[in-house]
């Protein structure tokens, strides 16, 4: 083992939960000898990667580490982070992948990967589509208040199928089944004859927010593979949203009937 690859491992051992690390931690959690583990804890803290926990034994990410993960953060944009992920899940299932944008009752796709299936959904970039009538809107729409999402439909909506929320009461009933679920699903609304689910993350340093979303012909896909595309953009977005630290971020929460065989 190299002593890059050594660091990094240690490096990996800090989480949410686990703020710092001793030496037994690194024997216990990497399976490293005893005598391997303080010198490579010294060593990385005489490069400034790690800093002891006041006169403890205990070692905690330094101050180099939290510059080099702020200037990651503002490297890449919340939607070239979005893309990122979704054309790796299109690469993988197949079917097309969007990143969205909400602009008032609208939503514009602006970025899109083409599915790689002989039958296969294709929305142009820059195409406007109403938000409540579809699940990349209704995942950004979620992520307002009631109160918010009233003010701005007070004028009223046309459902453009027998589908979409027919009046704002069903759709606030939809918004808090994504929230409920973690993602939003759309079957022949606006965009007819498409299957669409949808997962929304935003950046709070920015006020951006994006929808990653998978759309596939309305009849084409099977229950088991709508469950996986369901998990790639829900893993995928709640790595962006770990990222940004967005406390708005609804996490996947499946029925047992979503995970039954």
């Amino acid at each position: 083992m190299s002593i890059l690859t050594a660091a990094a491992d240690v490096l990996r051992c800090f989480s949410s939960t686990r703020h710092d690390v001793t030496v037994t931690d690194l024997v216990t959690l990497l399976g490293m000898p005893k005598s391997n583990a303080s010198r490579l804890l010294r060593a990385m803290r005489d490069e400034g990667l790690l800093e002891t926990v006041g006169d403890s034994k205990r070692y905690r990410p330094a101050l180099l580490l939290a510059q080099v993960g702020q200037l990651y953060r503002f490297a890449a944009s919340l939607i070239d982070r979005a893309d990122a992920v979704v054309g790796c899940a299109s690469n993988v299932i197949g079917h097309t992948a969007y990143v969205s944008v909400r602009r008032g009752t609208e939503i514009i796709a602006v970025t899109a990967h083409p599915g790689r299936h002989a039958l296969r959904v294709v929305t142009s970039i820059g195409d406007r589509i109403p938000a409540f009538a579809s699940s990349t809107g209704r995942a950004l729409l979620a992520r307002l208040s009631d109160e918010d999402v009233r003010a701005l439909y007070k004028d009223g909506f046309t459902a453009p199928s027998q589908t979409a929320p027919r009046d704002i009461d069903e759709l606030l009933a939809r918004l808090a089944e994504v929230r409920s679920a973690g993602f939003a699903e759309s079957h022949d609304e606006a965009v007819r004859g498409v299957h669409a689910i949808s997962v929304g993350v935003g950046d709070p340093a920015t006020g951006d927010e994006v929808a990653l979303c998978i759309s596939f012909p309305a009849a084409m896909v099977e229950p088991g593979e709508r469950l996986a595309i369901i998990n790639s953009l829900a893993e995928a977005a709640a790595e962006i949203a770990a990222l940004t630290q967005d406390k708005r971020f609804f996490p996947l929460k499946l029925s047992l009937s979503e995970t039954a065989p």
